[in-house]
């Protein structure tokens, strides 16, 4: 929507989202679960470690450095947001740093015949931050879409197909 002046006077709720109480929320979810996870890691978790067999061990140690690797880039993504939200860096100095960041760290294959063997807190973290990971891709996207790619405008978007297939349906 453009006005007389030619200035684009369109409002994208995700960059709205992006400095809301839910990104707040998200960011505090996200530096606890970091937290958590560093103390389990450092404590309990090496107490845990220590009692599996060779092979579950190998696949401990290798699934932390997944874990541990993914919380580094997921706190990265955050504090970018958040001294964007600040004011502290421009969109396009937050664009240059975000392509250092990965956001599609994997874990192991639960149904490795050792993974039945992993901690059961160790097991909450690696669920947890792959949940959170999916959340802040999710918002990534929304906010760093390509101008021009809202999402009412995008053909993939689910609701939008709804809605088409009842205006094909009653007609209107």
């Amino acid at each position: 929507m453009t006005n007389a002046a030619g200035s684009d006077n369109t409002i994208r709720f995700s960059d709205r989202k992006a400095a809301s109480p839910a990104f707040n929320k998200l960011y505090a979810e996200g530096m606890g679960l970091v937290e958590e996870t560093a103390s389990y890691l450092e404590g309990d978790g090496r107490r845990d470690a220590k009692q599996l067999g060779r092979v579950a061990a190998t696949l401990y140690a290798a699934e932390s450095m997944r874990l541990t690797t993914r919380l580094m880039q997921l706190a990265s993504w955050l504090l970018l947001q958040r001294a964007l939200n600040s004011g502290e860096m421009s969109i396009d100095q937050v664009k240059s740093e975000k392509g250092k960041i990965r956001l599609d760290t994997t874990s192991a294959n639960k149904d490795v015949a050792t993974w039945n063997q992993m901690p059961a807190t160790f097991c909450d973290l690696v669920r947890r931050s792959l949940r959170l990971q999916a959340r802040i891709r999710t918002m990534d996207e929304d906010i760093f879409a390509p101008e021009g790619e809202d999402d009412l405008l995008n053909p993939e978007n689910p609701v939008l197909n709804q809605v088409n297939l009842l205006k094909t349906a009653f007609g209107s």
